[in-house]
């Protein structure tokens, strides 16, 4: 099955994560654990369909998960009632580096044995360590 095309902004959000029918989604094997729109919105307090805007203008990544491709944010994306500080800045320079919101979400949770810690870059950016990540992010566009 080919990926839709479409020109909203941000759709590249939404898009599917698989690229045939009954495929594994890796990245939903890889992201873990997952919240639906609703969820989000409840734990942010905010309304769902902000959060809905944040996924479609690319503020905030997220994909289509499950037999039923539920829209989804991985769980590690919201601490405390909020979004991860450094989050959306960090979304920035992958989007600025041309990387869907497959491959940016596939980078932030890909572990990373050279990174200071153990982990990924989103473990980094759990641990307030958002210099780095950025900097390896934004070397990405070269």
């Amino acid at each position: 099955m080919a990926l839709p095309v479409t020109t909203r902004p941000g759709a590249a959000s939404i898009r599917r994560t698989t690229c045939q029918a009954g495929a594994v989604n890796d990245v939903e094997t890889l992201v873990g654990s997952w919240l639906s729109v609703p969820e989000v919105a409840d734990a942010l307090g905010l309304p769902h369909r902000t959060v809905r805007r944040m996924i479609d203008d690319g503020e905030l990544l997220a994909a289509r998960i499950g037999s039923n491709e539920a829209l989804a944010v991985p769980a590690a994306f919201v601490k405390d009632g909020e979004l991860l500080p450094a989050l959306m800045g960090t979304i920035t320079v992958l989007r600025d580096a041309h990387l869907t919101a497959d491959e940016a979400l596939r980078w932030l949770f890909t572990p990373d044995e050279t990174l200071p810690v153990v982990g990924s870059p989103i473990t980094m950016l759990q641990l307030g360590r958002k210099a780095e990540v950025r900097k390896r992010a934004s070397e990405l566009a070269w």
